[in-house]
């Protein structure tokens, strides 16, 4: 019983996910996706019209938005810095406005959200009015971040493209450019496969804060998919980072 006990909890995927979940980012991506699990199948149950069970979901998922604004406290001052440093880097200019937006973007959305987060908690208490329109203004940085973040890609993702053209079509007779240029490929198709996968969690996230601010119409069950989707993609990305150190 120990040996099996032992090969259980030192197994290495159990290892692994300690790596992960040690990580502020690994356990943000798990109780992300655990809440919009909930929010579609609260969505899923009250529609059936099971309201007990709907609502212990719902709760679920009440408090693990909370719990992530809180977990993100100090996040906007991580994404000014990255705004800065892009400011501050060469390279193209519509990547370097665009990632300067995004991350600006970013900053004002978990800025507010930190308000939101406050106010909840009662640390202070701001007027329904006040908290409406602090709200709002979160989901319109939220909303323009995501929208410079799907510029961002569509421009890398053109340049990535015409790189990676030009580098297979050289026709190379030296056997060591050949192995430099196979290289070179590599690191492209690495980098485009991320510039992909972001495009799509954007694609895909974008829909969150334009139905929070009521510019679309989608329910919590199509929304509780999506958000269920992008969190695991980022938890997928998260434990390859991790695990491959």
């Amino acid at each position: 019983m120990s040996s099996l006990a032992s090969q259980v909890i030192l197994h290495p995927t159990v290892s692994q996910s300690l790596k992960v979940l040690g990580t502020n980012l690994g356990r943000d991506k798990l109780y992300r996706a655990i809440q919009y699990f909930s929010r579609f199948f609260a969505w899923y149950l009250l529609a059936r019209g099971y309201k007990i069970e709907g609502a212990r979901w719902n709760a679920l998922k009440g408090h693990l938005a909370l719990a992530r604004k809180l977990m993100r406290l100090g996040k906007p001052i991580e994404h000014l810095q990255a705004a800065l440093r892009a400011a501050q880097s060469t390279g193209e200019p519509a990547e370097q406005i665009t990632t300067i937006c995004r991350q600006l973007g970013y900053f004002g959305y978990l800025t507010y959200d930190a308000f939101v987060w406050a106010n909840t908690v009662k640390f202070f208490n701001l007027a329904p009015s006040t908290a409406q329109k602090v709200g709002k203004n979160a989901n319109r940085f939220w909303l323009a971040g995501i929208l410079f973040s799907v510029m961002h890609g569509l421009f890398k993702a053109g340049r990535l493209a015409t790189e990676f053209q030009k580098l297979s079509g050289a026709r190379l007779t030296d056997k060591g450019e050949n192995t430099d240029r196979e290289v070179k490929l590599a690191a492209l198709r690495s980098v485009r496969d991320a510039t992909k996968q972001q495009f799509v969690i954007d694609l895909l996230d974008v829909w969150i804060p334009a139905s929070n601010l009521g510019i679309v119409n989608l329910n919590d069950g199509v929304l509780g998919i999506f958000g269920l989707i992008t969190s695991l993609i980022a938890f997928r990305q998260q434990w390859l980072t991790v695990n491959r150190k």
